[in-house]
């Protein structure tokens, strides 16, 4: 995937999401209103970088049991590189780790393994977390019939695999070859992802999850009570949990929109002003979803540069030989 594709990407989304911003303005004064988070992002940004590298640390777990063995400094970069592409439906975009992780020994099939994996126990912690903002059972029940169908649909191909390749083969008499290839890697992903499937793995994934995503809610709650919002510390935390469920269900790119909507409407629920529920909405997904793609495109940008002069060095040294 070529840096100017994540760019373009990456302008189009934040212009769609200006777009909306400047909907909301006329009658939340949300502009006014974003300079005042300026002296907040700072540690909010802190709390979401933190819970980037543990997340990247349950990855490099997963990669070390699987026996590769990755720079720690390397398979950061790769790792963050996809957070360039995170703003896509089921985050799917994220797969760009492919690209970076293949320079690292770890084949195609393993990265979407990990991915396949990371993606389901994510949506597990998440919703555990969610459960807290016990002030939105309607949404609660909607976001929990959501991740159990993905889980049942996971769970279910990954234990019949097979099925997945009489998928391909009679797409394939189609004359469709390219989505043929599709199921046969994800067949072979959910097959590997199986590999994880130990107490050990589970817990180590289940727990890394629990504290990186626990960071990211954390942040709404300092957020929220810079903002003159006192919510129970409980509840609290569960909001942005639970407003990223609604986000992934709607399948837009990123959750744009929806997931603002979720957390103005439960924000309400608590009777936070619409206003505050706005600027606090905006906020946190500056915080996490923007943050995490501009350190993704850094990331791209920094490989992307890197790679040519690594290759020129490699071809030296055999040329000299």
């Amino acid at each position: 995937m070529k840096l100017r594709g994540a760019l373009l990407g990456f302008a189009a989304l934040t212009l769609l999401y200006v777009l909306a911003l400047l909907g909301l303005d006329a009658r939340n004064h949300v502009f006014q209103a974003v300079p005042s988070l300026a002296a907040l992002l700072p540690p909010l940004f802190g709390l979401s970088l933190l819970s980037y590298v543990l997340r990247y640390l349950r990855w490099h777990w997963l990669l070390w049991r699987a026996g590769h063995r990755v720079s720690l400094s390397g398979g950061m970069l790769a790792y963050f590189a996809g957070f360039a592409f995170t703003a896509t439906p089921g985050k799917v975009g994220e797969l760009v780790r492919m690209r970076y992780f293949a320079r690292h020994g770890v084949p195609a099939s393993r990265v979407l393994a990990a991915f396949v994996f990371e993606r389901a126990f994510d949506l597990i912690v998440v919703l555990m977390l969610g459960l807290l903002a016990v002030g939105s059972r309607e949404i609660f029940v909607t976001a929990f019939i959501f991740v159990m169908f993905f889980l049942a649909v996971v769970f279910v191909l990954a234990a019949r695999p097979q099925w997945l390749t009489l998928l391909a083969s009679e797409v394939r008499s189609w004359g469709w070859q390219r989505i043929a290839g599709l199921c046969l890697t994800l067949r072979d992903g959910l097959m590997g992802a199986r590999l994880w499937l130990t107490p050990q793995d589970i817990g180590v994934t289940i727990v890394f999850g629990l504290v990186a995503w626990s960071l990211t809610s954390y942040a709404l709650v300092i957020l929220v009570s810079s903002l003159g919002v006192n919510l129970p510390l409980p509840s609290a935390l569960g909001i942005y949990p639970l407003s990223m469920l609604a986000g992934a269900a709607s399948m837009l790119p990123g959750g744009v929109g929806t997931t603002e909507a979720t957390l103005v409407l439960v924000l309400g629920s608590y009777h936070v002003p619409t206003d505050l529920a706005v600027l606090a909405a905006v906020g946190i997904r500056i915080a996490s979803l923007w943050f995490a793609v501009a350190s993704g495109l850094l990331a791209v940008t920094f490989l992307e540069i890197t790679t040519p002069i690594c290759k020129k060095l490699e071809s030296s040294k055999h040329f000299g030989k």
